[in-house]
């Protein structure tokens, strides 16, 4: 399928690895030219002339924190007026709700919520004044069904996951379009991260715990970073204009709800 996105420009945040880096990579066979962003610049550098062969697109990196004010304007001066935004940022860590304290919250709202909005509301003037736009935002499958020990990013993404049901509805009549992809169990750093906590506290192999989570979803293995950037590229295509404010899961099944 032509996505119809070919020659856009779209900045990927947290594009060097993981799930950004699998929407950078669907966009750019989409014809899209983009702008990457990730803290660590020798893996986003990579990451950015893997693109470049493959794909024949142009990439710009920016290395930077994109949850500070510094990190945010260094992305947005080089991407000036992009027509694709993919908000991503890694997850706060697991805990339990007596380990967190007031900074924990505000350091999960500020990365998990904040750095999104702000973003979201820098590039939207322009979207609106070109008429046509995209945002995508990489939340968590926590949204539709909270994970205890993520209540740090249960909580900051559940006020983003508000925020845009609506302000979707506000910028749709002018051609830009909000939505959000709700990850579930994909073989990231991320989640090798969490399962490794797991083991830890449990005193068992790794192994054995991503086999036991792994069976625990309905497909029986852990999502592909490939296939999650497939869908955020037509999340970003001219086909998906009819899709407003909505929270698209990708978990395998593993939320058992109706709706």
């Amino acid at each position: 399928m032509d996505l119809g996105i070919s020659g856009k420009l779209a900045v990927v945040c947290a594009s060097s690895k993981g799930l950004g880096r699998g929407c950078a990579l669907a966009l750019a066979e989409a014809g899209v030219d983009l702008v990457l962003n990730a803290r660590g610049a020798e893996a986003l550098e990579n990451t950015a002339q893997e693109i470049r062969v493959r794909y024949n697109v142009n990439v710009q990196t920016v290395a930077a924190d994109i949850t500070t004010q510094d990190g945010q304007d260094s992305v947005l001066d080089a991407a000036g007026m992009p027509d694709i935004l993919v908000n991503n940022a890694g997850g706060p860590p697991p805990g339990m709700w007596s380990d967190w304290q007031r900074d924990d919250f505000l350091a999960a709202l500020d990365a998990n919520m904040l750095t999104p909005i702000a973003l979201m509301t820098r590039v939207l003037p322009s979207m609106i004044e070109k008429k046509w736009g995209r945002v995508v935002n990489i939340t968590s499958q926590s949204v539709k069904a909270p994970i205890a020990v993520l209540g740090l990013s249960n909580s900051a993404r559940a006020g983003l996951t508000g925020y845009v049901a609506g302000t979707a509805r506000q910028v749709a009549p002018h051609g830009v379009n909000i939505n959000n992809l709700l990850p579930g169990v994909h073989a990231t750093d991320r989640i090798a991260f969490l399962d490794q906590s797991v083991a830890d506290s449990e005193g068992k192999p790794i192994e054995e715990i991503a086999s036991e989570r792994a069976a625990s979803i309905p497909t029986g293995t852990y999502g592909s970073a490939a296939d999650f950037g497939a869908a955020c590229a037509f999340l970003c295509s001219q086909q998906a204009k009819f899709m407003v404010g909505q929270n698209i899961l990708l978990d395998g099944g593993a939320i058992n709800a109706t709706l």
